[in-house]
């Protein structure tokens, strides 16, 4: 099999460990390698970056392993071209022994050019990423707390998602502050309506007789003050994306667009796929990698594996067409 890297070297990434081996030209043509385990942190991951400099490597290769990767990635990226490659296909190629461990396979593999890149953005994009990540957890955190809420309103008989479905707007959130401080007249709750709300005040008084109790006052009030945190939280976390995005802001505005991308959508993109469209062979890396793809008039992820399935919450979600062909 013909040799495409000359000086290469296979990590296999632990939390702990990483086992290093490195693969050189040897006497009369032959190969050499050399096999060392180093640990995780910072002094260690500078004295692996020392010893494949005095080996003269050039490139090296690592699987996706969780999250332990990134700190080997970083400190490598700069004095090396540095591989991270899916697990799932160094398993696919075929020919390897049972006896071989882990980073000679990858080191052999990427020696003779098997080994396929996967996309790692830029230090600036990566920070994008994260943050847009996290304000995603964040908003779906809050949309937990809320159905916590709904439950504790089931569980006490106060029926408001019945009249209103905005049940923390503002008439909805003077009411439940009300319940929390120790209010449960159904009139004096029903009069805190506000604007269109106003015209099922009959309604109102119905839902709002219930069998609220002291527990109930608890189990709100904190559910509140929780969502009031959740909702300062995403507030920063969205400046903050917003103040970081300001370079890339006609990045953005083209992204916007596109049919149903929104703001935030955009900001999600961007972090996901970063700018420059050239680290993608073709248009459908690029998409598998920014957004999800329609089937049957449904957002679905472009990967059924389930590993996948459970993070395509972390990639954006455009919205659907704003028209659809009818039916007949």
């Amino acid at each position: 099999m013909d040799r495409w890297i000359e000086r290469c070297c296979g990590l296999d990434v632990h939390k702990q460990t990483v086992a290093a081996c490195v693969r050189v030209p040897g006497a009369q043509g032959r190969r050499t390698q050399e096999v060392r385990t180093f640990g995780t942190t910072t002094p260690d991951l500078l004295a692996l970056q020392d010893w494949l400099a005095a080996h003269q490597v050039t490139h090296v290769a690592m699987e996706s392993t969780g999250v332990f990767w990134k700190p080997v990635y970083y400190v490598l990226e700069a004095r090396f071209t540095v591989l991270l490659v899916n697990a799932a296909h160094v398993k696919q190629v075929p020919g390897r022994k049972t006896d071989v461990r882990d980073c000679q396979w990858i080191a052999e593999l990427l020696e003779h050019g098997l080994l396929r890149g996967s996309f790692v953005p830029p230090p600036v994009i990566r920070d994008l990423r994260e943050l847009t990540r996290y304000r995603r957890t964040q908003i779906q955190e809050r949309t937990r707390v809320a159905n916590r809420l709904h439950k504790v309103l089931q569980d006490a008989n106060v029926k408001l998602s019945n009249v209103t479905h905005h049940v923390l707007g503002v008439s909805g959130r003077a009411m439940l502050d009300a319940l929390v401080a120790g209010t449960t007249d159904p009139d004096v709750l029903a009069e805190l309506a506000r604007g269109q709300l106003r015209k099922k005040l009959p309604a109102l008084r119905q839902a709002l007789t219930g069998r609220f109790r002291a527990h109930h006052a608890f189990l709100l009030g904190q559910i509140l003050a929780h969502l009031d945190y959740l909702e300062e939280a995403i507030a920063a976390v969205s400046a903050h994306i917003e103040e970081q995005l300001r370079p890339f802001a006609p990045q953005v505005e083209r992204l916007m667009t596109i049919p149903g991308v929104q703001r935030r959508t955009a900001e999600t993109i961007l972090a996901e796929i970063g700018t420059d469209m050239a680290v993608f062979p073709t248009a459908g890396p690029a998409t598998s990698a920014s957004c999800r793809t329609v089937s049957s008039g449904r957002w679905r992820s472009p990967c059924t594996r389930a590993r996948c399935r459970g993070s395509a919450g972390a990639r954006p979600c455009p919205a659907p067409p704003a028209s659809r062909p009818r039916r007949r």
